[in-house]
């Protein structure tokens, strides 16, 4: 059976399934039936690459689905991404791409690109960026950003940029003692930052970040969005570049 005949058996199947067509595929008899599914059967089994074609397209259809998606999701939470006023913004703070990166200090990944987008922000010089802290990979992630927030909070933006650098290449367990001295390393009242880390203040900053993630549907770390496009996962140093590059031609 050659496949415009195929096409034309299934989309009668289909005709006959459909509600409100006056017999309905169950007006089939048993061996009507069996000899369409036979014929289905033989056919893919003759022309198997069909599937192969099939799941192309279905995979097209559900990528261009999801790109759809987050497009709105982007446009949705614009404000929530690009401008609240409990995360740290650094770079150029006028720049004319914005990079937000949801990230996690205990996150492979997260180290991993730690230096690229270093790299990128100073080299280009043109490039607004913002931490969301976004602990998601158990108790020791969640102290590491309690840390940040608090001495963000306690001490300004400047003072969280040094903090930021020191918690994600720290190698040790965050326990007390180890953020009591990093805290005093980069002198500040290790005391007091401790203290702060437990307040309502830096709870709800985890709380507002979680919640955009989830509606953002982030499940892992480092999530970017640069400009106008979600990346979910590791982006190498020329890989944002070449991003940078895209949103500019955009305009």
């Amino acid at each position: 059976m050659r496949l415009p005949q195929i096409a034309a058996l299934l989309t009668s199947a289909c005709l006959l399934a459909a509600p409100g067509f006056a017999g309905g595929l169950g007006e089939m008899t048993d061996a009507e039936r069996a000899a369409f599914r036979a014929e289905v059967r033989s056919y893919l089994i003759e022309n198997p690459e069909v599937m192969v074609e099939v799941m192309t397209e279905l995979q097209a259809r559900q990528d261009k689905a999801a790109s759809a998606n987050e497009a709105q999701l982007l446009v949705t939470y614009k404000d929530d991404l690009f401008a609240d006023s409990h995360s740290w913004v650094g770079g150029n703070p006028d720049g004319d791409i914005t990079l937000v990166e949801f990230m996690d200090y205990r996150c492979g990944y997260c180290r991993k690109a730690y230096e690229e987008v270093e790299q990128l922000v100073k080299a280009d010089g043109n490039i607004r960026l913002i931490f969301k802290e976004y602990p998601i990979l158990g108790e020791d992630s969640t102290i590491s950003s309690r840390f940040a927030i608090a001495v963000l909070q306690l001490h300004g933006g400047e003072a969280y940029k040094k903090a930021h650098d020191a918690l994600i290449t720290l190698r040790g367990k965050p326990d007390a003692p180890t953020l009591t001295k990093l805290a005093a390393d980069l002198g500040f009242d290790g005391a007091e930052v401790v203290a702060k880390m437990g307040s309502d203040e830096v709870s709800a900053v985890i709380t507002k970040n979680q919640d955009l993630g989830n509606k953002m549907q982030i499940s892992g770390t480092p999530t970017f969005v640069i400009q106008g496009s979600l990346f979910r996962g590791y982006v190498p140093l020329d890989g944002m570049q070449q991003i940078v590059a895209d949103e500019r031609k955009k305009g």
